[in-house]
């Protein structure tokens, strides 16, 4: 072997080692600043080495230390229901050519702790084990992990049964975990480590409207879902009127 053709071996093996951070941008809901600000708190929390690659619409404002690819496309027919599809394009048997470890984040989390461990607890698939229905399997897709490249046939389902599939499934995270789930690959991280803003951090009224929202013992990222965002987690407000808000100092304090 040449030393010109080791070295292509050892590429190949770092590429397959390498940990790439995924998240995804489309539409005008969130800015390039919620972007920014994931790189940071992962830049923040993490001492092991990484690539954060973004797939977007729109590239504007993205700090240039993030990688931004298009969105692959979906070909879903025309008019269909958004419902968070898109996510599943990181399964793109050959997502750019990048390989490794993905760990996927979605826009608004916001981390809170060192979450080197995501990169490496063991597990073909991992993703959120679900908090309101603990006995189904399907996962909570704000965090999930993979190798890419590991599932080349989920896509290519998708899109051949597209039409079954939107009426068999609410959304990409109930496919994605039937899917990885009936070849035994789904696992789930620790409990303590992805925890709801709205489930786990908001005190009860009456208690809310005088004491803050809490953080939970363990947790490394905090969730954001329904009409909750963490704006108005630093801010205060936000919930409906039977989930009173107060302003998080400490979601302020994280999510820069």
């Amino acid at each position: 072997m040449s030393l010109h053709e080791n070295d292509d071996v050892i590429s190949t093996t770092e590429q397959q080692d390498q940990n790439i951070v995924l998240c995804m941008k489309w539409g005008t809901k969130y800015g390039s600043e919620y972007v920014n600000r994931l790189y940071n708190m992962v830049k923040r929390h993490t001492t092991v080495d990484f690539k954060m690659v973004c797939l977007t619409d729109r590239t504007e404002g993205i700090n240039p230390e993030v990688q931004c690819f298009p969105i692959p496309p979906l070909a879903l027919p025309e008019g269909s229901p958004e419902r968070g599809w898109n996510k599943l394009s990181t399964f793109e048997p050959d997502l750019y050519g990048l390989k490794g470890n993905a760990l996927f984040l979605d826009l608004d989390v916001v981390i809170v702790d060192n979450m080197d461990e995501f990169f490496t607890y063991p597990g073909d698939f991992l993703i959120i084990h679900d908090w309101k229905r603990p006995w189904r399997i399907t996962g909570n897709s704000s965090v999930y992990r993979f190798k890419l490249g590991a599932f080349p046939g989920l896509l290519p389902y998708f899109r051949e049964n597209f039409d079954e599939i939107r009426q068999k499934f609410r959304n990409e995270q109930a496919y994605l975990s039937w899917y990885v789930d009936k070849e035994s690959k789904q696992t789930y991280w620790p409990d303590s480590w992805c925890k709801s803003y709205k489930y786990h951090c908001l005190q009860k009224i009456p208690m809310a409207f005088f004491k803050p929202p809490v953080k939970p013992e363990g947790v490394k990222v905090i969730v954001f879902h329904g009409e909750i965002n963490p704006p108005d987690a630093i801010n205060g407000g936000g919930g409906k009127w039977y989930r009173y808000v107060l302003p998080s100092q400490w979601i302020k304090d994280a999510w820069q």
